[in-house]
């Protein structure tokens, strides 16, 4: 009797996808986490004044001029670029815990050419992407030195299908934790100096085993805040911030990417580093704020280098008593 062998759509799709992941970078490849690189800049440690409602809208482009291996090395061109836009709204209050104020954030937004991880197969119309939820903000303003503490959720609202080339989302939750500062080296706050680190927690990706590795991110800036006075020299009409800024990315534990139930492929950690620079001006007339970010990657392995850019347009609702 011959046997006969039958294999389910889903089945084809894992072979393929695992077949894709392998053969593209000769066991290179890297998943993608959520976080946004280039997200935070300057003063990246403070917290929103309290009693703030902050609605902006975010620009991300993310270009890839190459593609790097385990060594560094270029290993081709990539015509790559991501792009990230949509609408997101952050509120400070002047609740307290442990001394520092309440906050939170939502953000919802589309993407087009979502990266899922270090292989060229991801072009894709823009969509509607994963969300971001920051239920807890923590915020401490000291005199030299703020401080923040916060967790985020990505929730996999976006579209996904494993072997899929035309996802918008990365298919699974993570779980994320930050914590940061702002150093400030006169009184008047003008010059400052800062860090957060990122600890992202990924799940396995829907309908399957594949799970992304632990992934820590470190974003901050140096920088100097000017006051731009009125007319008459009497108070200011806007605040212009502008100086350098930097991000670090380094994948923590391994990518497991099963393959049937034998073969289990955990590729080499991949790591990325970037410096650029930074201005914003907000407009205290009638409190709208536009800002610009632009990081030059200059040490990547194991995944694209390229450039980032961020544009940030925001209005700020005060509900303070005058």
């Amino acid at each position: 009797m011959k046997a006969k062998k039958i294999f389910s759509i889903q089945t084809f799709r894992s072979i393929y996808a695992a077949m894709l992941l392998l053969i593209s970078f000769c066991g290179n490849a890297q998943l993608k986490g959520g976080h946004i690189l280039g997200a935070m800049g300057l003063q990246s440690g403070t917290q929103a004044p309290e009693k703030t409602l902050s609605v902006y809208i975010p620009g991300y482009i993310y270009s890839a001029s190459s593609l790097r291996n385990a060594e560094g090395d270029k290993m081709g061109n990539p015509d790559l670029t991501m792009f990230i836009t949509g609408a997101g709204a952050n509120y400070v209050t002047d609740f307290k815990i442990l001394g520092a104020n309440y906050g939170a954030t939502i953000l919802l937004a589309g993407a087009s050419n979502t990266i899922q991880g270090s292989y060229i197969d991801s072009k894709s119309s823009f969509a509607f992407t994963d969300m971001y939820i920051q239920p807890v903000q923590l915020g401490w303003h000291n005199k030299r030195a703020d401080f923040v503490f916060s967790y985020q959720l990505y929730m996999p609202t976006g579209k996904y299908e494993l072997g899929a080339s035309d996802n918008s989302g990365l298919g699974m939750f993570m779980n994320e934790f930050s914590a940061g500062t702002t150093l400030f080296f006169n009184d008047k706050k003008t010059f400052h100096f800062s860090a957060l680190a990122s600890y992202e927690i990924n799940g396995k990706k829907k309908d399957t085993d594949i799970k992304t590795g632990d992934i820590l991110s470190i974003e901050g800036g140096l920088g100097k805040t000017f006051y731009c006075m009125n007319a008459e020299k009497t108070a200011p009409k806007g605040i212009f911030n502008a100086g350098l800024i930097y991000y670090l990315q380094y994948k923590v534990s391994d990518d497991k990417i099963p393959v049937g139930s034998i073969l289990v492929v955990e590729p080499d950690k991949d790591r990325v580093g970037g410096l650029g620079a930074e201005v914003n001006y907000l407009h205290l007339g009638c409190m709208t704020s536009a800002g610009f970010r632009w990081i030059g990657e200059v040490s990547a392995i194991n995944r694209f280098q390229g450039n980032t850019f961020f544009i940030t347009l925001a209005h700020v609702f005060s509900f303070k008593k005058k």
